[in-house]
């Protein structure tokens, strides 16, 4: 079967699949859109239920997905006499307003402001302490780690901060003996919360108040509400990471993996670890091609996958070594007298070797020093949730030759997968898919500088990137700080201060700037600035909130603060953080508005709401995390429902209390 046979069918069984749920979706939007009270309120209705659909499906990827619904925002100024509006849905001189609003701008300066200092090998320093003062004790190793990461997530996404401490991690787990399913989840969950320490802990917070400034557009004086200060969410986001951490040293043991099945870090043995961990017995070998040997004439992709191999080096006689990025690929040809570097199972290599009519050598000779272990070795990567290779496979990306990675192996939701059973570089990748390869230590280290990986492998013979800079780094985020606590000045602008600074100190290059910043979240949040701007000022927010005050309207204002603190964290399991908050905060300003409470405590219910996504592996701290801890989703479930129920049972009685 072709591959462009094979890519229809794919897509015709993709469309059979999704094709119930889009019949279900299309008969909510016409209900909705014949019930509302004007056309302008049907036609955002419909947009409402598109962008629901194309978050809660996957349908494209989840920018892809908001750019588009800020296009046919944009062209229904074209087209709105055929739509039966006076006017467009959104002006088209403020569509675009969300690429230079105050939250995107703060957003892409955290991003650089973190990436400044992982680039100075801090982490490895806190490692070290957290080794130093919790020793190889469980229960004093979870609360370091977590209070640290939940402290570090209160000043940067805190996606950021739990792919820089999965290093980190990983290094205490090899020293201290603990398992990192012990350790990882604790870490993710506290990175999740930390981002309700302060107002920019996370991109809901970020934005709300720039969505609070939107809903005042269309109140009256008298009901226009105040902007957050910095830690005005401190007593809420501080209790929540108190709970817990008290969560999992006190009742960890019961909902925490045993351990066994997560991922090793340490690259001094470059194979020992798998038999332990994934089955099977992988060894280096070194094989010469003979004269009549049948590989005379075929490529490498040829006898690869036939024979459960991986050939990672070559060599010719009077030629150097090839080994690395750009050295290998499966166009390859074999020729006489060609040394080969294989990576296999040693009975999958006798049967390459006698069926190919190869010498096998007892020992490396030609790649002794290139291959040794103080060169290189097996490595374990992650997919990032804004990795650019999700979707693509190894063969699209030509993995081995662009970054010099041998793949051996994926984990993937709990399941180990090989080559001889599931082909796997023709697998498309997928967020928190973690990656066992070999490949040379030199690649190793510049992989840890590129977005598309996490690199867990720790312990490997590399140099530190700039610890020199350290003193810059911190300079410059203690000035941004300063700036945001002590000054009136808008955040993007202390945020850029900073940024700026770890640039022009030399912390960070320019190139390595742009790098750092996610340019899926800044799309995806500033497509979606419009579609709230339609929801508050078409009236589509006032009656959806009228709607659902007929139901709650009688009951305590605490009550329907609690239904919508729920409604936000169903949201957030089936999409976007930044889409539920959006979507929601309009919705809830005028619910506050229906029952007399106040509106910017309903609109910050919602922000720290959408931070209460464990139970199910969506969150992207989440997916970053269930392959090196090995988790399945029954992990999640198992320790994020009660995770769940404590969120809102704290965050609601705290902001009762408080406010």
């Amino acid at each position: 079967m072709t591959q462009s046979a094979s890519d229809k069918i794919t897509t015709l069984s993709l469309i059979k699949k999704k094709l119930p749920s889009l019949i279900v979706f299309i008969a909510i939007a016409a209900f909705l859109a014949s019930v509302a009270p004007s056309i302008q309120v049907a036609w955002v209705v419909i947009l409402l239920v598109l962008t629901i659909y194309l978050f809660a499906f996957e349908v494209v990827d989840v920018d892809i997905a908001a750019i588009s619904v800020m296009v046919l925002l944009g062209l229904s100024s074209l087209f709105f006499p055929i739509m039966g509006l006076d006017e467009a849905l959104v002006d088209p001189k403020h569509l675009f307003d969300g690429f230079s609003s105050n939250a995107v701008m703060s957003i892409i300066a955290v991003m650089i402001i973190g990436a400044g200092l992982d680039k100075t090998g801090i982490m490895t320093k806190v490692a070290a302490f957290i080794l130093k003062v919790g020793g190889t004790s469980e229960k004093r190793i979870i609360p370091i780690i977590s209070g640290t990461v939940g402290f570090i997530s209160s000043f940067m996404q805190n996606v950021g901060a739990a792919a820089l401490f999965l290093p980190v991690v990983a290094r205490i787990s090899a020293r201290s003996g603990v398992p990192m399913s012990r350790l990882l989840m604790p870490m993710g969950f506290t990175a999740i919360l930390g981002g309700t320490m302060t107002m920019v802990g996370s991109s809901p917070l970020i934005l709300l108040n720039d969505l609070i400034q939107t809903s005042n557009t269309a109140l009256p004086a008298d009901q226009q509400m105040e902007t957050w200060g910095l830690f005005s969410v401190t007593p809420i986001g501080a209790p929540l990471i108190i709970v817990g951490i008290l969560y999992f040293v006190l009742a960890g043991r019961f909902f925490l993996p045993k351990g066994g099945e997560e991922s090793s870090t340490s690259g001094s043995d470059t194979m020992e670890y798998f038999e332990n961990l994934y089955g099977f017995k992988y060894k280096l070998f070194e094989v010469v091609v003979q004269d009549d040997s049948k590989l005379i004439g075929k490529k490498l992709d040829e006898v690869e996958y036939r024979y459960g191999i991986r050939i990672i080096a070559s060599k010719l006689q009077g030629l150097e070594t090839k080994i690395g990025p750009g050295a290998l690929n499966r166009d390859t040809g074999f020729t006489a007298g060609m040394v080969l570097g294989v990576v296999a199972e040693p009975d999958d290599l006798d049967e390459f070797v006698t069926n190919c009519k190869l010498k096998r050598r007892k020992e490396l000779r030609s790649f002794s020093e290139a291959l040794s272990n103080s060169k290189a070795g097996v490595a374990e990567l992650v997919i990032p949730p804004n990795s650019n290779l999700i979707g693509k496979s190894a063969r699209d990306i030509w993995l081995r030759k662009t970054y010099g990675l041998a793949m051996v192996s994926i984990y993937r939701g709990g399941t180990t997968l090989h080559d001889k059973d599931h082909d796997i570089r023709a697998l498309p990748l997928k967020a928190g898919d973690t990656l066992v390869v070999h490949t040379t230590w030199d690649t190793l280290a510049r992989l840890k500088e590129d977005k598309n990986f996490v690199v867990i492998t720790t312990e490997f013979p590399h140099e530190e990137l700039r610890p020199q800079k350290i003193g810059w780094a911190l300079t410059f985020f203690a000035i941004a700080l300063t700036m945001v606590l002590f000054t009136d000045i808008r955040l993007s602008i202390a945020l850029l201060t900073g940024a700026l600074g770890m640039i022009l100190s030399g912390v960070l290059s320019m190139d390595e700037a742009y790098e750092a910043v996610s340019w899926k979240t800044v799309f995806l949040l500033a497509s979606l600035i419009p579609l709230g701007l339609a929801v508050e000022q078409s009236g589509t927010a006032k009656w959806i909130a009228d709607q659902t005050l007929v139901v709650v309207g009688d009951m305590p204002i605490w009550v329907i603060q609690t239904a919508i603190a729920i409604l936000a964290t169903f949201f957030t399991l089936v999409m976007s953080n930044v889409g539920a908050t959006v979507l929601l905060v309009p919705l809830a300003v005028n619910i506050a508005l229906g029952v007399g409470a106040n509106p910017a405590v309903f609109a910050l219910t919602v922000a720290i709401a959408t931070s209460n996504s464990f139970l199910i592996p969506t969150h992207q701290v989440n997916a970053l995390i269930m392959g090196p801890g090995g988790y399945r989703v029954a992990d999640f479930i198992k320790a994020g429902s009660i995770m769940t129920i404590l969120f809102l049972v704290v965050m609601i009685g705290m902001m009762n209390i408080i406010f």
